[in-house]
């Protein structure tokens, strides 16, 4: 569920980074970073399209910074934990207690005011992409959408503990939990969906685009949640809170792949519209 959370985008949250980082003096880790010659990156396991397998858009990302920075790459990919503060503690500014982590910078974490206040040993900076929670349907079961009274009587598929399953079995008091199939993932229930085992599948923009890649026989819908912001919520990048040079020549580094066209490139790859704050 922690990966879908609902996270606003706070584009002056990065900027105000920037800026710290701009004015601060280069701190001697930098310099570790390359006598080491390796940019060690962390990852999610298990959260296709972007990691999985030691595949996906957050890997390519990953080569293509330690690229933009003169070094090899040394991927960390990890599990999630209980929380986001988890996750940050583990592979950002302590390690975990199990012996991996930290590592030098961490992709995919949600660029939030609340969040950053949260972990101030950390500092996230560099919005990448803004993800949204979409309805995909069949359009032979469900020719016309017209808002969730279209979804009754079908079966709709989610992924386990995630922030989808949770709006389709609480919507409108539990209205559709008896047609709600929970699967593994998200990308299996998508597979179901191409399959027609299911009529309609909530899950989130990217990994709708990287199994469907935009057949229109599953055309995609925008659904309005109470708890759910339709603007979605931006991620980027952190690394921990004195690590100024490193995040600065990272925000570089991300301005440069955008601007170049290689960062909307890294996501077509995978069949995903890149949507930047």
């Amino acid at each position: 569920m922690r990966k879908n959370r609902f996270r606003g985008a706070r584009a002056a949250l990065a900027a105000a980074c920037l800026a710290l980082c701009a004015s601060a003096p280069a701190r001697a880790d930098w310099h570790k970073i390359q006598q080491s010659g390796s940019l060690k990156v962390a990852v999610y396991n298990e959260f296709a399209p972007f990691s999985d397998h030691g595949a996906g858009i957050d890997v390519d990302l990953a080569q293509a910074l330690a690229n933009k920075l003169g070094l090899k790459l040394s991927l960390l990919p990890f599990p999630a934990g209980e929380s986001l503060g988890d996750d940050l503690r583990n592979m950002v500014w302590k390690g975990h207690y199990l012996g991996y982590g930290p590592a030098d910078v961490m992709l995919h974490v949600p660029v939030d005011k609340q969040l950053l206040a949260e972990n101030d040993k950390v500092q996230i900076f560099a919005p990448y992409y803004v993800e949204t929670v979409r309805l995909v349907r069949s359009a032979r079961t469900i020719p016309v959408f017209d808002g969730l009274a279209a979804l009754e009587g079908k079966q709709i598929g989610a992924e386990k503990v995630s922030i989808s399953a949770m709006l389709m079995l609480g919507e409108e008091n539990g209205k559709f939990r008896d047609h709600v199939r929970i699967y593994p993932t998200a990308l299996e229930a998508l597979e179901q969906l191409k399959a027609g085992a299911l009529d309609a599948v909530l899950a989130t923009r990217s990994e709708i685009e990287s199994v469907l890649k935009g057949d229109p026989a599953f055309p995609v819908e925008e659904v309005a949640f109470q708890r759910l912001p339709r603007a979605g919520w931006a991620v980027g990048m952190a690394v921990r809170k004195d690590e100024l040079e490193v995040a600065r020549l990272l925000q570089a580094a991300m301005n440069e792949l955008s601007a170049s066209g290689e960062l909307k490139a890294i996501f077509a790859k995978y069949g995903v519209r890149v949507a930047q704050p």
